[in-house]
């Protein structure tokens, strides 16, 4: 996302808070050679091999069968905090159903407030009002057929300030990543963050009792260096070891069944090779992702095609290891002196979603916010591409999604 942007989202909440998966025997140089394939080998019993957790709950298992199946006829449209953050401040329903009548296929969350350090778990406590809001919307998106995936702007374990690194001192970017890996200086501060996260997810539960299904894509765009978990504060191998304990904690030590692994980063990568350089393993990744704002800033249909490109990449990888290909961010920022991009969604984003037979299963926009967006809702004058957008042949919102946490019969 973009870092202002994001950075200016903070402040202004604080404001009001204020006034208110590889083989063990795979090594990080090894040459990958896709080995023949027959043309599906995924099927409704054979699904949780190619899962990072074999233990999966069994709508978890069903979310990754279907979102894998969705890929080869449609993809899922979806938003950040679709059901809280608004144009203008509109309220109500979310932008996208303002626009189309029907609500987004994947609602975006993020463990940001969640986690940080002024969350004290008391009812009048502003980030733990946020934490229960975040838990409701996540129960109501399931309850339609929604997809649910997480983000996590964790804050840095030194003062727990910032996630950015142009905001931390030179010894600081330095040294925070590699604290927090396994002998690490701060690395029970980060098991006690995964301990709440833990505590989140074993909490989230449908009407039946049973755990709702979850993406969690931790460290995300990490091959930019923005965030303090960045290409430039940590090795590939550093920042395998912490994806992997990430993912083995929260399995093996937390015992949570109901996630879905996402490896997510930003569209610096050209080729296979440089995508999987900080790659953990098959065993470790359900959900191969990336983000890309850039190739679609104003670049037209050349960037189009670059992005499609490196979904290419991608959706190749996820085809011959059975995982789940997604544009994981992306949106162009309309504000009062950025106008809108003519046919910025039904062509240029759809073609890059669409060319060369590539299988990607869901794409998720920005927030919106009270002076820009990334979603046009009805009264704007890019509204009427975004409903060609969401007419044409493969994408889905949530009334075009099968019975996602069921396997068909």
């Amino acid at each position: 996302m973009k870092n202002t942007f994001l950075k200016t989202v903070f402040l202004s909440l604080a404001f009001l808070a204020i006034g208110s998966c590889s083989s063990d025997k795979e090594s990080d140089n090894e040459v990958i050679v896709h080995p023949p394939t027959q043309e599906d080998p995924l099927t409704t019993q054979n699904a949780p091999s190619y899962m990072v957790d074999p233990n999966a709950t069994k709508e978890t298992v069903a979310l990754f069968y279907n979102l894998k199946k969705l890929a080869k006829t449609k993809f899922a449209i979806g938003q950040q905090d679709a059901f809280n953050s608004f144009y203008q401040d509109a309220g109500g329903d979310s932008d996208i159903k303002k626009n189309t009548g029907f609500d987004p296929a994947i609602l975006g969350s993020d463990f940001m407030f969640i986690t940080d350090k002024n969350n004290n778990n008391q009812s009048n406590n502003w980030f733990y009002q946020q934490e229960q809001k975040i838990i409701s919307d996540t129960k109501a998106a399931y309850a339609k057929g929604i997809i649910n995936t997480f983000s996590w702007h964790l804050r840095e374990p030194n003062n727990e300030d910032t996630f950015y690194a142009y905001e931390m001192t030179a010894e600081q970017n330095t040294t925070a990543f590699k604290s927090i890996l396994p002998g690490g200086a701060n690395h029970e501060w980060y098991k006690k963050k995964l301990d709440k996260v833990a505590s989140v997810f074993l909490n989230l539960k449908g009407a039946k009792g049973e755990l709702i299904p979850v993406i969690f894509r931790p460290f995300h765009e990490f091959d930019g260096s923005w965030f303090w978990w960045g290409a430039n504060f940590c090795t590939p191998a550093e920042y395998k070891t912490a994806y992997k304990f990430t993912v083995e904690y929260l399995k093996d030590t937390k015992g949570v069944h109901n996630i879905l692994y996402a490896f997510s980063p930003d569209n610096s990568n050209t080729t296979e090779t440089g995508y999987l350089s900080r790659y953990p393993g098959d065993k470790y990744v359900d959900i191969l992702g990336m983000d890309n704002y850039g190739d679609f800033n104003n670049q037209g249909q050349t960037g189009a095609d670059k992005a499609n490109a490196k979904l290419k990449i991608i959706s190749d990888y996820a085809k011959a290891k059975v995982k789940i290909a997604a544009l994981t961010e992306t949106g162009y920022r309309v504000t009062s002196s950025t106008a809108p991009i003519d046919n910025w969604f039904s062509t240029y984003l759809y073609s890059a979603l669409t060319s060369n037979s590539i299988e990607v299963s869901y794409v998720l926009f920005w927030n919106n916010d009270k002076n820009s967006y990334y979603v046009p809702n009805s009264s704007v004058s890019n509204a009427a591409d975004f409903k060609t957008f969401i007419s044409k042949p493969k994408s889905a919102l949530v009334n075009s999604l099968p019975k996602m946490y069921e396997m068909p019969k």
